[in-house]
């Protein structure tokens, strides 16, 4: 199977994980929404360079009007969207992210970004995806929700609730052909990191089983995969994390 003809929504498309998504996908011949609250202008700059094919759009993952903006603008330029890559995603960068020491405002900020965004993705394009006899979706869980890391409780949260919304979309949804998966990164060397002490990347780095972060692009080769070949495949969260989750407590 190729991507070659079909539609594909990423959404975080303006830097990191969705832009390394966008790029890969368009790679393979997909025509790319790239959605982003940010401007991800450069990202189809840099498909249109190689001669792929995409288009930008803003999109707050928050908000249940602007998904509802964006999938309606979609189909009625290109008709349909087959493949869903939820990306956008945040950090907790309000107060300490124990439970304890956790604030309301942040709890809310990640809760609505990284779990109510990709419910609300799934819930705008998949109606569509049955009316055309199918569609894929992949969701970014994360390496925080198979394991306790440090002073992570609100992504943990988010994240482990990712990987039971896909599991029960996969089941409600696998009869009318939408096959939904979610990938459970370790570290990534993205943006989100460019604040963090070089002693802080390091020891992240050190925790995976091949002693370094992951890249972007390593995200994206796994969901265009679930996209191209995963016709077998639904309801998984699948770790795409060096080895981390296979590693003991040592």
């Amino acid at each position: 199977m190729t991507l070659t003809d079909t539609v594909a929504l990423v959404t975080g498309a303006a830097q990191g994980i969705g832009r390394a998504t966008a790029v890969r996908l368009a790679g393979e011949g997909g025509h790319v929404v790239c959605a982003d609250i940010q401007d991800a202008s450069a990202t189809v700059k840099e498909i249109d360079d190689a001669g792929g094919s995409a288009e930008s759009v803003w999109l707050d993952v928050r908000s249940s009007t602007a998904w509802a903006q964006v999938v309606e603008g979609v189909l009625d330029r290109r008709g349909r969207i087959d493949y869903l890559a939820n990306i956008a995603g945040v950090v907790n960068l309000i107060s300490e992210d124990s439970v304890v020491g956790l604030t309301e405002d942040a709890w809310d900020e990640v809760i609505n970004t990284d779990l109510k965004g990709p419910w609300l993705g799934m819930r705008a394009v998949i109606p569509g995806m049955i009316e055309r006899g199918g569609g894929r979706i992949v969701n970014i869980s994360s390496l925080a929700a198979l394991r306790g890391l440090p002073n992570l409780a609100s992504y943990t949260a988010a994240k482990g609730g990712v990987a039971a919304l896909t599991r029960q979309a996969a089941f409600e949804y696998a009869e009318h052909n939408v096959l939904i998966n979610a990938i459970a990164p370790g570290t990534i060397d993205t943006p989100i990191l460019a604040d963090i002490t070089p002693e802080m990347k390091q020891a992240n780095a050190d925790a995976h089983l091949i002693r370094r972060l992951g890249r972007p692009e390593e995200i994206a080769s796994m969901v265009a995969y679930f996209f191209r070949e995963g016709a077998f495949l639904t309801g998984l969260t699948y770790p795409v994390d060096g080895g981390w989750s296979s590693k003991g407590n040592f």
